[in-house]
């Protein structure tokens, strides 16, 4: 068997095991044999928050590694194109009127945070349309420019509001797991379904993409259709995650150079690496803010704060151990 593969095995097995052993760490160490109430927050509170956790974090890796592909850029985020910023938008407004509703399940905010994420989406998609085609660089230059543009309200917003709703815009744009539950997973999982399945489908056509557009058209590729469905699976994703968890950084640039270094760059093997590395990744942050709690009175630290605290080192040796660049 050729190393890729034992490594992806190896990540297989990781992943299983810590989404065995994550439900029985936080506060206080739950084992298996709990009864009683213990049982219920074993079951009924850490197990949906934990695959959560591995959703959101597959979901955010995912649409890094597409989003790398599609622009050749390692730089490259689930929030380059403004997805992030426009379901903030969202959520700040709503946050901002003070209004409080569920439907079928589905608090009012997360509502909004899609809604923010479906408007900036399409925006971002509708500018680029106007240019004709649907070219890479001015896909880019849309996106950077909504995600500006949507920050800069969502300053305003928070100028404007009270002391109680700008900490709430506040907390929620750390991004945090805190009140996952099975119904959020649900809200997740359909976004993950479509997502994967589409970048699975695509992969050779992300492979020629790295080598270059050219190439990618040369062998026959719809260029305009493939980056069509990169961009509307990714960003499907990021909206999906955002509207549930809020922004989480840096899973989603960090994930997939830790899987090329062990994997290659090959997208038959880094798809499902990455896949699982996010989730992975996102689900030991998670359990690290509910162990950590333990010694700070309850007060759980964001998971989008640890994860910016692991991705600012991480992105600066990125850039020391690399000799002529970053590279794909």
């Amino acid at each position: 068997m050729k190393k890729p593969y034992i490594a992806l095995s190896t990540l297989f097995a990781f992943a299983l095991a810590v989404l065995l052993l994550s439900p029985l760490f936080g506060m206080e160490f739950i084992p298996f044999n709990a009864t009683g109430q213990e049982r219920e927050i074993l079951m009924g509170i850490r197990l949906p928050r934990v695959l959560c956790a591995f959703a959101a974090g597959a979901m955010l890796a995912l649409s890094g590694m597409s989003f790398q592909a599609l622009f050749r850029n390692p730089l490259a985020t689930p929030f380059t194109l403004g997805v992030s910023s426009g379901a903030a938008l969202g959520a700040s407004v709503f946050i901002r009127f003070g209004i409080a509703f569920t439907f079928l399940g589905i608090s009012g905010t997360s509502m909004a945070a899609f809604g923010g994420a479906l408007l900036s989406i399409l925006l971002v998609y509708g500018l680029t349309k106007l240019k004709g085609g649907f070219s890479t660089p001015t896909l880019l230059l849309a996106g950077i420019a909504i995600s500006f543009f949507f920050s800069s309200l969502i300053l305003f917003i928070q100028y404007i509001s009270g002391l109680t709703h700008s900490f709430q815009i506040v907390h929620w744009m750390m991004g945090t797991l805190s009140t996952a539950d099975y119904g959020k997973l649900l809200n997740l999982l359909p976004f993950l379904a479509i997502g994967a399945t589409l970048l699975t489908f695509l992969q050779r056509e992300m492979n020629l993409f790295v080598v270059g557009e050219d190439i990618a058209i040369s062998r026959g590729v719809n260029t305009g259709l493939v980056k069509k469905l990169i961009f509307l699976s990714a960003s499907l994703m990021v909206g999906g995650v955002v509207a549930v968890c809020g922004p989480i950084g840096f899973v989603g640039m960090m994930s997939p150079h830790i899987c090329r270094l062990v994997v290659g760059a090959d997208h038959r093997l880094l798809t499902p690496a990455t896949f699982l590395f996010g989730g992975l990744f996102l689900t030991l942050c998670d359990t690290l803010t509910r162990v950590l709690s333990s010694l700070t009175s309850g007060a759980e630290l964001p998971v989008g704060v640890l994860t910016a605290l692991l991705g600012g080192p991480f992105f600066i040796l990125l850039l020391l151990n690399r000799k002529g660049g970053l590279d794909l």
